[in-house]
């Protein structure tokens, strides 16, 4: 769900299109992307109108697995109380605004997006938001390792490396590294962007951080390519301009996306982390589960157990296992 201050700022950003001009845009957009096979990233937005649409039915997904994945990452570190925040292929700001509500302690904020329209929408969003977005400096430039950036504690990639050419990620994570205590990565949650998020936690745990999350363990994934992917998912609902837009009829959608957290430091980790619904039947609750020491684990919790059955029959797909407190 979005924040009312931005709900309200995204549909004073589309108030000057119609319900069918977004429609007609996002169907564009999509076919535009089909054709292609991959995301370049602007490249496919070649109007206001193509922005707005896409805003408007991209945002609140975007919003919400950034939003996901940073409250599992803030769960984690307690202390980490970040003042300041650099967002890399930022689009529109999703993850800037879910960074505000997840950390309050953030007083700068800074964005790299290339496409100047793009910037003018985020800029005009982020005006209706609470004082650290309304100053965020904006800068139009494509992300690479070899561009300036401001210090920041906080450092976030979210829907942008996979856009990059293979060969320039790990320099880019590099340097997305530089100087932050704590980096996050999210991708979409396909086999392709597990793989980008699995070299990019790679990058990471070679230079010694701790990777906070979803991993509980800063080993070898023990997921084999091609046989699965880490991915996890958030359920967010729909308005009716968004099933319009979309040309959907389900209240609500499944947004699936992949992400790493890695901080500087030695941080506490849980026992194991969720990587499916839990399937639960009469007096039993079977978990798929990452652990630190054993790999990929089924673990079946049963009535007998009591509390920890109790526990299973509320834990979620992506929660840590067994759950804090």
């Amino acid at each position: 769900m979005l924040p009312d201050d931005l709900r309200t700022a995204l549909d004073q950003a589309l108030t000057p299109f119609t319900p069918q001009e977004l429609s007609d845009s996002a169907a564009r957009i999509t076919e535009r992307y089909r054709v292609a096979g991959v995301s370049t990233g602007g490249n496919h937005l070649r109007s206001r109108a193509d922005i707005a649409a896409y805003a408007a039915y991209r945002m609140p997904a975007t919003y919400a697995a950034a939003s996901t994945a940073m409250r599992q990452a803030a769960a984690l570190t307690p202390g980490f109380e970040p003042r300041s925040h650099f967002d890399a292929g930022g689009g529109t700001g999703a993850a800037i605004w879910a960074a505000a509500g997840i950390w309050p302690s953030i007083e700068k904020v800074a964005v790299v997006e290339h496409d100047a329209h793009i910037i003018d929408l985020g800029r005009r969003l982020a005006r209706g938001g609470p004082q650290s977005l309304r100053g965020t400096t904006w800068r139009q430039a494509s992300v690479a390792a070899n561009l300036d950036r401001p210090a920041a504690d906080l450092v976030t990639m979210s829907y942008a490396l996979g856009e990059l050419p293979e060969p320039d990620r790990p320099g880019v994570v590099k340097w997305l590294a530089e100087g932050a205590a704590m980096v996050i990565i999210i991708e979409p949650g396909t086999p392709a962007g597990h793989a980008t998020v699995a070299a990019a936690r790679e990058v990471l745990a070679a230079q010694g951080r701790t990777i906070v999350a979803p991993c509980p363990h800063d080993g070898a994934c023990p997921i084999q390519p091609g046989r699965d992917w880490c991915h996890f998912s958030v359920r967010l609902p729909r308005t009716s301009l968004h099933r319009r837009i979309k040309a959907g009829t389900l209240s609500f959608e499944d947004e699936k996306f992949s992400y790493v957290a890695a901080a500087t430091g030695a941080w506490p980790r849980p026992a194991a982390r969720v990587l499916r619904h839990p399937q639960k039947r009469k007096g039993v609750v079977s978990l798929r589960l990452c652990t630190e020491g054993d790999g990929l684990r089924d673990v079946i919790v049963s009535k007998r157990q009591g509390e920890l059955y109790r526990q299973a029959r509320d834990v979620d797909w992506g929660d840590a296992w067994p759950p804090a407190g």
